[in-house]
């Protein structure tokens, strides 16, 4: 039997406008046991003095690359809770790496680059997927059924930038959730 598709959930603010860049977590069912690993690389990279992605989904004990792609060096470093750091200048061509033990949000910023702000959800369930243009994340691996989930994004009022529900799934139709955001960057 082939493995279930990904299932489509869509991510709206109040007034129904698609949310990028949201992380959309769903709680492993009781007795699965599959560990969080996801097919894109645990890469943040530094491009046009940007974080590239914005925002990053890594499984708890990942360790993330950072490369920087510009001609100028970077100094990234974090305050957060789950994993604060700092790596020190480097330059274009280097890559500095950073391990992430506790689930959670990290924000970032560049010591030398102000306007640099990008993210990196850790998370602890195999099922999360990131929001597109459209506001639309493919959670892939779960079939139909109720799940516990967790929304979120830099923007999203609530305690730590999240949205907690439940959530149903079937089967070739698109969920969709309506968060409540700060005004703010369409981002």
């Amino acid at each position: 039997m082939p493995p279930p598709q990904g299932l489509p959930v869509q991510i709206v603010d109040q007034a129904g406008m698609p949310l990028r860049d949201a992380v959309i977590e769903i709680r492993a069912p009781a007795g699965d046991t599959r560990r969080p690993a996801f097919r894109w690389r645990n890469a943040m990279a530094q491009k046009g003095q940007a974080f590239l992605p914005g925002t990053l989904i890594v499984p708890k004990g990942a360790v993330v690359a950072f490369p920087n792609l510009d001609t100028v060096r970077h100094s990234i470093y974090s305050f957060s809770k789950p994993g604060p750091f700092k790596i020190d200048l480097y330059g274009q061509d280097q890559t500095r790496t950073q391990q992430f033990r506790m689930a959670g949000t990290i924000s970032l910023g560049c010591n030398i680059h102000d306007k640099m702000q990008g993210y990196i959800r850790i998370t602890d369930t195999p099922y999360a997927a990131r929001s597109d243009l459209n506001g639309i994340g493919a959670v892939e691996g779960l079939g139909q059924g109720s799940y516990d989930v967790v929304v979120w994004h830099p923007r999203i009022r609530g305690a730590g930038g999240e949205w907690r529900g439940k959530l149903v799934m079937e089967p070739g139709k698109r969920t969709r959730i309506a968060v409540p955001v700060r005004s703010g960057p369409a981002r």
